[in-house]
């Protein structure tokens, strides 16, 4: 089974905000058994579900290690939607 998530992080740091987001996209798009999809709103994530799923927490529990106050908000479906409509 496939998976898409949707996600967009929101450090809530004052200062190098910018630099965790980055830093955890970077992280995901290093991963080469998932397909990482960026734009100026969220970050996409597709694959296999329960590698991705699992990747995808891992590194958020590294942000949270990190940042120690930063929001996700995800959208989750088990689908691959990207390549339903390509």
């Amino acid at each position: 089974m496939e998976i898409s998530i949707e996600l967009s992080l929101y450090p809530l740091a004052e200062e190098k905000y910018k630099d965790e987001i980055w830093s955890f996209i970077s992280r995901l798009k290093a991963n080469t058994g998932i397909r990482v999809e960026t734009n100026g709103m969220s970050t996409q994530v597709f694959g296999p579900y329960d590698e991705t799923l699992q990747f995808v927490m891992n590194e958020m529990k590294l942000v949270h290690q990190a940042c120690h106050s930063a929001v996700f908000i995800l959208k989750i479906i088990a689908a691959d939607r990207q390549r339903q409509y390509a």
